[in-house]
């Protein structure tokens, strides 16, 4: 059930995801190199950022 919610919240942050003040995926510090064959886009930041979301959602229900 938990995680049939996290898809949920998942579904609706990508649902509305245009009305956010900020791009999920472009934050500052994703690396992204644009040439003339194409674009190479890293996204550190935003790695950072979900692992640390991620490890303090397992924190909290490894308490339970």
């Amino acid at each position: 059930m938990v995680l049939g919610g996290l898809l949920f919240l998942a579904g609706l942050l990508l649902t509305f995801a245009g009305r956010l003040p900020f791009k999920p995926g472009h934050l500052p510090g994703d690396i992204v190199i644009r040439t003339k064959s194409g674009v190479f886009y890293l996204p550190i930041v935003t790695c950072l950022l979900a692992s640390l979301v991620l490890s303090l959602l397992f924190a909290l229900f490894r308490r339970r």
